[in-house]
């Protein structure tokens, strides 16, 4: 099952909007870090679904060039999804995110002792 946490095959169907992530396991917490450079915490929805970890990210940005009518108009869309799979000492209700210096960091605590855990939730970013 940590195998499959670890798991990168994702990146195989990702576009280039992908954004780097880093897996970092210690005694007490599995860290997620995702690298997102001019993203803000209001552009990433984390839950857990099931016994997944999901990461949605949408980011719309329109540039355009003033005149009386559009010579030339650009959109740029960004979106991006996964889903990991929780191992069975994440303490799912503790999950929490802050978002620093271009980095999203999902803490996910370790429990001693492995129990049943909630299936859904939403997590704020701090």
């Amino acid at each position: 099952m940590f195998n499959e946490f670890l798991d990168n095959n994702w990146l195989a169907n990702a576009s280039t909007t992908a954004p780097a992530v880093n897996v970092i396991e210690d005694t007490k917490n599995y860290l997620i870090e995702v690298a997102a450079p001019g993203m803000q915490k209001k552009d990433f929805h984390i839950s857990t679904q099931d016994d997944q970890l999901v990461i949605a990210m949408e980011k719309n940005v329109e540039a355009n060039k003033e005149a009386s009518h559009y010579l030339r108009r650009e959109f740029n869309y960004s979106s991006y999804k996964q889903a990991f799979l929780l191992p069975d000492d994440v303490m799912v209700e503790n999950i929490s995110a802050k978002m620093e210096d271009g980095i999203l960091t999902i803490t996910l605590p370790k429990k001693e002792e492995v129990v049943e855990r909630q299936k859904n939730r939403s997590i704020a970013i701090a």
